[in-house]
């Protein structure tokens, strides 16, 4: 796999907790809310722009009920 066509753990984490929030059927707003974080910063986390925390990862994780290690596959 060339560097191009590589994921990064933080694309990779964004798609697959908007896959997680989107099963739940939840809004960004809903999500945050849940996690305990801003609906704005949820947002930029699932375009990949922000550099997030791991125990903000964490709290994301929890909130959608998948562990954090799933959401990096």
């Amino acid at each position: 796999m060339t560097t191009k066509q590589k994921i990064s753990a933080r694309l990779r984490f964004s798609k697959n907790l908007r896959e997680a929030r989107l099963r739940r059927e939840w809004s960004q707003e809903d999500l945050a809310e849940e996690s305990g974080l801003h609906r704005t910063y949820v947002g930029s986390v699932e375009r990949g722009e922000r550099n997030i925390s791991i125990d903000n990862m964490e709290c994301l994780a929890n909130a959608v009920g998948v562990e954090l290690i799933d959401l990096l596959k």
